[in-house]
């Protein structure tokens, strides 16, 4: 099949390069010329093992192309991936303006039938509004071919995203169109041999989903780390209550070990983005996250409190290893 991804970061190149690896050829765009020559000349802007390896020799076999040309993007692929950053708002809001955009792009040029993905984070109703700006796209030039947009959020995770990708524990696919449907299964067909990870629902929910899991994730690091502070002051190993609780099947072992807090590129503002929408969009207050966020905000503050507890308040020519400082 022929594949646009529009947005080569994280997301987007992994996605990429993983479909081409699949066969697929897979056409490329970023807004940023510099990157772009870096992907031609055979680098890559980001680190993630496998990648770089992966991505020359999709390129090598001819599968995988890259461009700044918008034009052409849009009239390449039948299916669509828009996986372009929505960073936070000032409002803790997701920013949807470089999603628009795409869409925005695929509209003014596209000629033919196109499935558009959202593959980005994006919140509940972003696919109305990405359907909204590419039809009124297509209305200022007075053509109306048919589109469909789907939902198909990514569960990636750094520093195994390749194997994430290619050996999903599911793929989720927010679609309301049959035909749309039809052709994301037939593009997921080679990673589904074994058993079928494909879970349909409506779009909503599957903007839905994203959020949720990353929510869910995030309010077990914050638990682990308050009961990590409790241990240590009633005299328990919290190392010791983590596999105790995580051998019950219905728990688990991931995501429970204390720390420093959670941070990163998702679940800092994924969380803040849900609690948003809660607020502005269904006038519910998420009370639960609310909680979360309170509790890694505090989170941040307990290993410079216990540097200052053993070396006292003026660290000044004193020297610190920080270990793992990737979040």
């Amino acid at each position: 099949m022929k594949l646009t991804v529009i947005g080569t970061g994280y997301v987007g190149l992994v996605s990429g390069a993983c479909f081409a690896d699949m066969g697929n050829e897979v056409l490329c765009l970023d807004v940023d010329p510099a990157k772009i020559k870096l992907l031609e000349d055979g680098g890559i802007p980001i680190f993630e093992p496998g990648l770089q390896d992966m991505v020359q020799r999709n390129v090598a076999a001819g599968r995988l192309h890259f461009t700044t040309d918008v034009q052409r993007a849009a009239q390449f692929g039948t299916i669509q991936f828009i996986a372009v950053g929505t960073p936070p708002g000032e409002d803790g809001s997701a920013d949807l303006q470089y999603v628009l955009a795409a869409a925005r792009g695929i509209g003014q040029y596209m000629t033919d039938y196109k499935v558009v993905v959202d593959k980005s984070t994006v919140p509940v109703g972003t696919a109305d509004r990405v359907q909204a700006a590419i039809q009124e796209e297509l209305a200022k030039r007075g053509v109306n071919p048919p589109f469909s947009v789907v939902s198909n959020p990514e569960f990636l995770k750094e520093g195994a995203a390749i194997e994430d990708f290619m050996r999903p524990d599911r793929i989720v696919l927010g679609c309301d169109n049959e035909q749309a449907a039809l052709n994301m299964r037939a593009l997921y067909a080679p990673i589904q041999r074994h058993h079928d990870r494909l879970i349909i629902m409506d779009v909503r929910s599957a903007e839905l989903t994203k959020y949720a899991a990353n929510a869910m994730l995030a309010t077990r690091i914050s638990f682990m780390n308050e009961l990590a502070n409790l241990a240590e002051k009633l005299g328990a190993d919290i190392e010791n209550v983590r596999k105790g609780i995580g051998s019950d099947p219905r728990i688990g072992y991931d995501f429970l070990y204390a720390g420093a807090g959670y941070g990163g590129s998702c679940f800092p503002k994924d969380v803040q983005a849900l609690i948003k929408t809660a607020q502005d969009d269904a006038g519910i207050e998420l009370r639960v996250l609310h909680a979360v966020e309170r509790a890694n905000e505090a989170q941040k503050r307990v290993v410079g409190n216990k540097v200052m507890a053993r070396f006292g308040a003026d660290l000044r020519g004193k020297h610190f290893a920080l270990l793992g400082p990737g979040f």
